[in-house]
């Protein structure tokens, strides 16, 4: 598949680029195994007028850029340093707009004519996980760093070749296990670190036991440290904090947050929990080990062959989830003048305007302004029906709205190369070779490749709409994008006309595809495939792409599906809300399975086991209590509430009145007590650690009442003799 078609790419198997003083450094594989290549590097920025850097006394090469937009002067400085200072003298004196990529990789990536990945196959990157397990102080019920107990007792490790290896402290120190730790990383010598949540523990857990025991932590290429700064990113309508590590001449990926990108796209996850994605994946194997995260203190005491074992399963899942959805980011990295963990992280319409920009210096033309955002008309979504329905279809526009943008050859009002279309229409017929390679591969290893191929340029393809209403997109254009969902409602009210006319009951519209139950006597898809494709503009393809055994429309946007095999489905926040506590998610999901198969009997008799287990005080006190996360530390809330800036929080309640040292990241797990069902939950509220061993007192009431409110939302979806 040519790729110079899309972003042309002058260096095959880069795997790593970094910049210092006057060059950039280019860590690469080729046939002789692994080399380096440094090359000069002049960093650069973007005026409108040469004159903004009048006065100024440093070294400075000016280029005109071609056309007329408002940046048409490129500035590039001999080194960091005077790059540096001609940013301060523009902060200061500058009249007029200009404009920097403040990203030293990309300017690095777009100066060299280099893209990451060139010729590369995701199965040759060297990827290493890896896990820890730590001990809790009596009293806790999560691990800190800070307290000397809250030690580290094994590393498990694990990296893409299949080896792995489990360092511990049954014959070592935990310095000794921490030089062993480091020791044997720079030996693997990965391109990219993985593991599962190592943004926000592993790696802080890691920094602070390496500083009590002066370890240095020199796991770059050039025996560096990582360097870290507090960063964040989107995700839908969710701003997600983290701490970002640089690790020279490697990548750093927290698979927690590929499964954050990947439900954002889905929206069928229950929880982010490692062991709750391998089972969903199904990459959880059948002989694995569990070892519940309270119980680990009193393994490695009690029960050490368990725990080590525990953790090499830990580390071999967290490689599997990695190797299940890192594949599209590795390919869009191939093509992105980006780093591969900021392809991940950087969201679409970043990334996309990383491209276009990145074409438009490579051919020397100048830069526009973003325009001002605004409000528009967006897709057509809704439900036309609740309840459980029986044999549905799904019908699917392929790419709604890059197809729309495609068939009207439309372009971004300041696209004046019309790269937007240009790479728009690459992508999309890259993604259908792709997806027909994949459809007629035999080999394994080459279905993988093509179907993460097609993958990637999916999600690239499917950005194209968004970015066009991105505020910081240079080429967005808010006009453009109220037309192409005008169209999309034009196309998706066609097929809804076509649908009700020919008897077919429709039950759920999206932005892109509609659920229904097909017309009396239809059965076979591709017939009917082409009957509604008959009533759509030339450049729209339809597909019938699923048909289930049964639908739960419980309101827009939340619905549950039951595949043809008895899978289960559910998609919508009102129907898996993670603020729920345990007992109700799982209450809700047997329910939706009992709609879903006809099993309507099992509803009630499920409601009464659970109440008479809550009333028995059977149910484990765990499936009762929430857990929340402490995003900032108990002073910082005591502050801001004396401040008038904060609400009360039971979680944060607790860690201060338990007197022990709880800080920004901990975990607080509570129920309530009382005997009243409706109770403030600040004042009732108990740590799951501070229970009582000789007596429940958990507030039955409460739950009693939080379970009958949530079956109640369930009674009209019952038969009448049943409500």
């Amino acid at each position: 598949m040519p790729m110079e078609e899309l972003v042309p790419n002058c260096r095959s198997g880069v795997t790593a680029v970094e910049v210092s003083g006057q060059s950039v450094i280019f860590f690469s594989h080729d046939g002789a195994g692994f080399r380096t290549e440094e090359v000069p590097f002049s960093p650069f920025l973007l005026l409108s007028d040469s004159g903004q850097l009048a006065g100024f006394d440093g070294e400075c090469r000016f280029s005109s850029l071609a056309g007329n937009m408002v940046f048409r002067v490129l500035a590039e400085f001999p080194s960091l340093t005077v790059y540096e200072a001609a940013l301060k003298h523009l902060r200061l004196k500058a009249k007029g707009p200009w404009t920097v990529f403040r990203d030293l990789t990309r300017q690095a990536l777009l100066a060299t004519g280099t893209r990451l990945f060139g010729g590369m196959e995701f199965s040759s990157l060297r990827r290493f996980c890896f896990d820890l397990e730590t001990l809790t102080a009596p009293g806790f019920e999560f691990p800190n760093p800070a307290r000397a107990e809250d030690e580290i007792v094994i590393i498990s490790m694990r990296d893409s070749s299949g080896w792995e290896q489990v360092l511990s402290q049954e014959n070592m120190s935990e310095k000794e296990l921490l030089e062993a730790f480091v020791e044997t990383l720079c030996r693997r010598d990965p391109d990219v670190i993985e593991g599962h949540n190592i943004c926000r523990f592993d790696w802080p857990y890691l920094e602070a036991r390496a500083r009590r025991h002066k370890v240095k932590l020199a796991v770059g290429r050039d025996g560096s440290v990582p360097k870290k700064r507090s960063s964040r990113f989107s995700i839908a309508e969710r701003i997600i904090n983290y701490t970002r590590y640089e690790i020279h001449g490697r990548h750093n990926v927290d698979t927690l947050h590929l499964a954050m990108f990947y439900d954002a796209a889905n929206r069928n996850l229950e929880s982010y929990n490692l062991k709750y994605l391998a089972r969903h994946f199904r990459i959880a194997p059948s002989d694995r080990t569990y070892v519940d995260g309270a119980d680990i203190s009193d393994a490695w005491r009690n029960d050490r062959s368990r725990l080590l074992a525990y953790a090499l399963d830990d580390v071999r899942e967290t490689e599997a989830l990695s190797a299940l959805l890192s594949p599209s980011y590795f390919y869009q990295t191939g093509f992105l003048p980006l780093k591969y963990q900021d392809v991940i992280v950087r969201g679409n319409g970043t990334s996309l305007d990383a491209l276009l920009t990145g074409e438009y210096l490579r051919r020397r033309h100048s830069l526009p302004l973003p325009e001002e955002p605004r409000r528009f008309s967006g897709a057509l979504t809704r439900a036309e029906a609740t309840g459980i329905f029986r044999n549905v279809w799904h019908c699917d526009v392929r790419s709604l709205y890059p197809s729309i943008i495609l068939a009207e050859n439309w372009a971004p009002k300041r696209d004046e190369l019309r790269e937007f279309p240009r790479l728009l229409g690459t992508l999309r017929t890259f993604r259908f070779e792709a997806k027909d390679l994949a459809r007629r591969s035999v080999e394994p290893e080459k279905k993988r490749y093509y179907q993460a191929l097609q993958s990637s340029f999916k999600i690239m393809i499917n950005s194209f709409y968004g970015y066009l209403g991105f505020p910081q997109g240079s080429f967005n254009d808010f006009d453009m994008a109220e037309r192409v969902t005008a169209r999309g409602r034009e196309i998706l009210t066609l097929m809804l006309d076509f649908l009700t006319s020919c008897g077919a009951n429709v039950l759920e519209m999206d932005t892109d595809g509609i659920y229904f139950q097909p017309p009396a006597g239809v059965e076979n898809l591709r017939d009917f495939e082409k009957r509604i494709q008959s009533v759509l503009p030339s450049g729209i393809e339809v597909e019938l792409d699923a048909v289930y055994a049964a639908m739960f429309s419980y309101k827009s946007k939340n619905y549950a599906l039951l595949d043809e095999e008895g899978e289960v489905s559910i998609t919508g926040a009102a129907l898996k809300s993670r603020g729920l506590e345990p007992f109700q998610r799982r209450f809700m999901a047997e329910v939706i399975e009992h709609l879903l198969k006809g099993e309507f009997e099992a509803i009630p008799a499920a409601r009464e086991t659970l109440l008479r287990r809550i009333e028995s005080r059977e149910i484990p006190l765990a499936e009762l209590a929430k857990t929340e996360t402490l995003n900032d530390s108990p002073e910082t809330y005591s502050r801001k509430l004396a401040a008038g800036t904060g609400r009360r929080s039971a979680a944060y309640e607790l860690a201060i009145r338990s007197g022990r040292d709880y800080q920004a990241g901990d975990q607080v797990t509570y129920y309530l007590t009382g005997d009243k069902k409706k109770v403030s939950v600040v004042d009732n509220a108990r740590l799951l650690a501070d229970a009582p061993v000789d007596r429940r007192d958990e507030n039955i009431a409460y739950y009693l009442n939080k379970l009958e409110e949530l079956y109640a939302n369930f009674i009209p979806f019952l038969p009448p003799r049943l409500q």
